[in-house]
């Protein structure tokens, strides 16, 4: 089993109009504003109390713990996005900076290894007895990747022997040699220790890792063993009644054939089961995965890449359950999808897995935060409606507008890494072939045996289908490109040099070029604006539309559209047309369809039911990509349109 690599981030230059605009926040505007956020300085967000709890538990100052069990993991991810940042953009007070957060980290690490406020601070006797809701593992998860992400970009070790030291503790605790068969309630420290493994070459992470993995869903179940135990202490109301479903601990790994509980804890799981595979040449946890991935993509994924259908307990629920103002799609859970994908990509070579992990980045991910970097969406619903998004109700959870911070904020400072580390998902590479994954105006550093070539993309992509990749440096030498066609393309062409390449080199969704001196790849995808529909037993989009141009998905929103979104139906009979605004959202194409509106105007607003016919409005509608809503003004938000029959006639019975 071969897994292709990433190309390092220091060797990466994005120059891209689209991902630009949020890219360039990282360092400028996200990393401040959040390292504002975690010392609660503020005015009107939540309060994040991380930086004050680390403090406590290093002793550099008196109080209480305050904030979720897994607070800690807030900082965690703000620091591997500084890691991140600072490999394409080197930046010597934001790393001064971080070193002083790090001391500051080693101070609140006890003798042992342990590391974590919340347990140190609030419960320093129930270390490791609620596994199930206590987050410790899945804390020390996130900051042993911070620590590895940080010594790569620095080739500074402090923040990584503190993590080794936690690590070694986990692995003293839990190694297959000891009492303690537990494994995490919430899925990360597999995934992390695999990265600890990668950096230090210990295999006993490694064999860390995979006895988590196994361990995992064989019956009795752990944690229903861990609550009758008396140390057990109950942290979360919710799980009173707990179901093994929510925590993937239903059934051992390798017999689960779908996507069930928690959306971000199984992502994760199935992100190390992919490493696992491959490390230790695992066929049958290769096939899980694949089983798992084609349950997600084909019968509980969003249109928009988001999953996790229900509010409660944040879960995927049952086949083409796929509610659209009421689903959860948290922006975490469709980041760890697209690592998730990312992964199954380096391994069987197959663009399917990057159609998703583009479709996560373009729409979901992007949805997660506002154009200023500043507020944020932790849920990612497909239709708003303000006025019910009403608390205490089966829609609090849904927010009309982007938040300053969260009580809980996984995911604010998890786009903040994401974005950091976009690089990591435009090529692959292994021994003689780069491939192509996402198409980003930019320049790239490739090392092919002791030689060097330059790449230079240039492109206006996804607005655009035009794409060509200059080389340079490549005199005399002989490698493959291969160019992933999305399958959202029905028309491309290639020439390299000005020549055809055909299509005989195709496998599996590239595109393969055999380079041999050649300059110039010409590529031309067909982004023409598509009407998409669901499979009808989607219930909540049957009778409904959405609106596609290459990766995007689109929108209606009240500012252009008025209110009443439920009120508007498209005519998928009349074309669509595009119209790129230079000035509107940093530079974004609208795509303009007709349709019809039911009129308000025959009804009196104290009438609610009566039995006259309707009255329609012809109507042209304005869709922005959906990632984009709600950047101009609070309102409506709608994906799935009403599609407007009317007068069609030729129905078939």
């Amino acid at each position: 089993m071969i897994k292709l690599k990433s190309l390092p981030l220091k060797d990466i230059t994005i120059n891209d109009a689209y991902w630009n605009k949020y890219i360039n926040l990282v360092p400028d505007v996200i990393i401040p504003y959040q390292w504002d956020i975690l010392n609660d300085r503020v005015e009107g967000a939540e309060p994040s109390y991380c930086i004050s709890n680390f403090k406590i538990a290093a002793k550099e100052k008196d109080g209480e713990f305050q904030g979720a069990v897994f607070q800690d993991t807030d900082l965690a991810k703000w620091l591997e996005a500084v890691a991140y940042s600072l490999e394409w953009n080197p930046n010597e007070k934001l790393e001064k900076l971080a070193d002083e957060v790090i001391d500051l980290i080693g101070k609140a690490q006890d003798e042992t290894g342990y590391l974590n406020t919340y347990f140190t601070i609030k419960k320093p006797n129930l270390r490791w007895t609620n596994l199930k809701e206590g987050h410790e593992l899945y804390t020390s998860g996130h900051m042993i990747e911070a620590a590895v992400a940080y010594y790569k970009a620095t080739g500074k070790d402090k923040f990584l022997n503190i993590m080794l030291r936690n690590a070694d503790l986990i692995c003293d605790v839990f190694g297959e040699n000891k009492n303690n068969k537990g494994y995490p309630g919430h899925q990360e420290i597999e995934l992390a220790l695999v990265k600890l493994y990668e950096v230090t070459g210990d295999k006993k992470y490694l064999d860390q890792a995979k006895a988590f993995i196994d361990r995992r869903g064989y019956q009795p179940n752990y944690f229903k063993i861990e609550e009758q135990r008396p140390e057990y202490e109950r942290i979360f109301n919710e799980f009173s009644e707990y179901l093994p479903l929510y925590s993937q601990s239903h059934l051992p790994v390798r017999e689960q054939t779908t996507a069930e509980g928690h959306a971000v804890r199984a992502v994760y799981m199935y992100c190390a089961m992919v490493d696992l595979a491959y490390y230790y040449n695992d066929r049958e946890l290769l096939e899980s995965c694949m089983r798992l991935w084609d349950n997600i993509t084909t019968k509980r994924m969003y249109i928009t890449g988001a999953i996790g259908s229900s509010g409660i307990l944040e879960r995927f629920t049952t086949d083409y359950d796929l509610p659209n103002s009421s689903n959860y799609g948290e922006t975490c859970a469709s980041i760890g999808l697209a690592l998730f994908g990312r992964r199954m990509m380096q391994i069987t070579r197959d663009s399917k897995y990057m159609d998703v992990v583009e479709k996560a980045l373009y729409n979901t991910v992007l949805s997660g935060i506002a154009m200023d970097g500043k507020s944020f969406f932790y849920v990612n619903p497909l239709e708003v409606w303000p006025d019910n998004c009403l608390p205490r109700t089966s829609m609090e959870h849904v927010k009309p507008v982007r938040q300053k911070w969260f009580g809980v904020a996984c995911c604010p400072p998890n786009i903040a890494r994401t974005l950091a580390s976009l690089a990591e998902y435009i090529y692959a590479q292994a021994e003689d072939t780069l491939w192509v994954n996402l198409f980003v105006e930019g320049k790239a550093r490739v090392k092919f045996g002791e030689r060097y070539i330059n790449l230079t993309t240039k492109t206006r992509f996804p607005f655009d289908g035009n794409i060509k990749i200059l080389l340079e440096d490549n005199e005399g030498m002989e490698f493959n490109l291969a160019v992933r066609i999305p399958g959202y393309v029905n028309k491309y062409s290639i020439t390299a040099d000005g020549a055809d390449i055909g299509k005989e080199g195709y496998d599996k969704g590239y595109q393969y070029i055999r380079i041999n001196g050649q300059k110039e790849i010409e590529i031309k995808f067909d982004l023409t604006p598509k009407f998409v529909h669901a499979n009808p037993l989607v219930r909540a989009d049957s009778g409904r539309v959405a609106i596609t141009k290459g990766p995007l998905v689109y929108c209606l929103e009240e500012v252009d559209n008025g209110s009443n979104l439920s009120a508007c139906f498209i005519d998928t009979r009349q074309p669509i047309t595009e119209e790129y605004h230079e000035d509107l959202l940093g530079g974004t194409t609208v795509l303009k369809v007709k349709g019809m509106k039911i009129s308000q105007e025959n009804w009196n607003p104290d009438e609610l039911y009566k039995d006259t016919g309707i009255v329609w409005e012809q109507k042209e509608f304005i869709a922005i990509p959906y990632c984009y809503w709600c950047n101009r003004k609070p309102g409506e938000m709608m994906v799935w349109m009403k599609e407007y029959f009317g007068d069609r006639t030729g129905f078939i019975f």
